[in-house]
């Protein structure tokens, strides 16, 4: 891991473990606050009914992807379930359209903006392979190998195929017949 990816992961992620150890021991206003969201899409995505009980799970999703990151482990799918929680939060949590005074709009405006920074950051997270080749590199260079083999594979089949019928023919003729092969 480079000395960049060692630094920037757990600057990243600190934020996400604070919020989420912040829900889950005190997720009655972010409860109050996520409440109509929730009413919104509990029901299309099959999600209990209860705002805390969400606010904590979101929280402790956080706080474990966040841990993850922080110390490299499983970059990709911590980075993935970060920027999945920073959804709900952003939108339920930030809505700046919402809000009337100006001073409040814009507060809520830079917020929203700032988790959008987020986002970006845990979605490069996750698409971050490292210098190694990624999974859609790795299975088309196996389908090219795969493809060269098969190849390999016919052109000896049709050779041993070619040697086997020669070989028939000369036992066919030292045996004083000729075979049609």
């Amino acid at each position: 891991m480079t000395i960049v990816r060692r630094i920037a992961r757990p600057l990243l992620a600190a934020q996400f473990v604070a919020g989420g150890v912040d829900q889950i021991r005190n997720p009655a206003s972010r409860a109050e606050t996520a409440k109509p969201v929730v009413a919104q899409l509990a029901g299309p995505l099959h999600l209990p009914d209860d705002p805390e009980l969400l606010v904590r799970v979101n929280g402790a999703a956080m706080v474990g992807a966040g841990a993850l990151l922080a110390t490299g482990r499983l970059p990709r799918l911590s980075g993935l379930v970060l920027a999945a929680t920073l959804l709900p939060t952003t939108y339920a949590g930030h809505r700046f359209w919402e809000e009337k005074d100006p001073t409040s709009r814009q507060q809520q405006k830079i917020q929203f903006l700032k988790n959008l920074g987020l986002l970006g950051g845990t979605l490069l997270a996750s698409v971050d392979t490292e210098g190694r080749p990624g999974v859609a590199w790795r299975a088309q260079h196996a389908g090219r190998a795969a493809k060269r083999q098969a190849k390999h594979t016919h052109r000896e089949a049709r050779l041993a195929a070619r040697q086997a019928r020669r070989e028939a023919q000369h036992a066919a003729r030292r045996a004083g017949g000729r075979v049609g092969i």
